[in-house]
């Protein structure tokens, strides 16, 4: 069971209780009991000696990085632009792992109120609730939340898996933009004209945004003279 302290330091993390992030916060549990691991310390992440794969860029991600220690700035998160609620957990150097995943029909019945669900379409989907309804969803979101801190291990799909080896993070070089005058990580430079230009002075890169990876995505930022 996923304990209250570790709800509230993933809400303070995430800004808000909801099914997901606890969900990601109770597989991630699961991962690391089959595996005999506790969260990620000062060593492994250090060294990513243990990591976290998740399959989906949304709330479940949040709560994995909370409960593994597996975040994105230290390396030890590795995001798949699959699209499914699911974490696999494993240990560097053993590549033997444990995927969870979590089909959210299987939950929608018992912890979904139809009220709820609805409320959702309405305030996230179609960015049409009013503030009354804002605050609905939160204390509904939050209550659905909690009620799912001890989702029994039947209703996640629990795969051992083998992991093909991941590389850790090279540390590179930095080179100063002729455009701009910023460093750069090397491999983010293009040569233009004989000249070493940054991404953000072509105007174009890749991003992860609320739909997942975009390769070419426009660089919004414009300075303000």
């Amino acid at each position: 069971m996923v304990s209250e302290a570790l709800v509230e330091k993933a809400k303070e993390f995430h800004g808000h209780i909801c099914p997901f992030l606890v969900l990601g916060l109770r597989a991630s549990e699961i991962a690391m009991q089959k595996l005999g691991l506790t969260k990620a310390g000062e060593v492994e992440t250090v060294g990513e000696e243990i990591l976290a794969i998740v399959e989906c860029n949304n709330c479940f991600t949040d709560g994995v990085q909370v409960a593994t220690g597996c975040t994105l700035g230290n390396n030890s998160l590795i995001y798949m632009d699959v699209g499914k609620n699911a974490v696999t957990l494993v240990k560097r150097g053993e590549w033997r792992g444990v995927r969870v995943y979590i089909d959210s029909e299987k939950l929608r019945n018992k912890y979904f109120k139809k009220e709820a669900t609805e409320l959702f379409e309405k305030v996230v989907v179609k960015r049409q609730g009013t503030s009354e309804d804002y605050e609905r969803l939160r204390k509904m979101w939050a209550e659905i939340g909690w009620s799912m801190t001890n989702v029994p291990e039947e209703m996640f799909k629990i795969e051992e898996v083998e992991t093909a080896e991941i590389e850790r993070a090279p540390i590179l070089e930095s080179v100063k933009c002729e455009k701009c005058g910023e460093l750069v990580m090397k491999t983010r430079i293009r040569v233009v004209d004989g000249k070493a230009v940054c991404l953000s002075c072509l105007g174009e890169c890749e991003a992860v945004v609320g739909r997942g990876i975009v390769p070419n995505f426009k660089i919004p930022l414009k300075v303000r003279r």
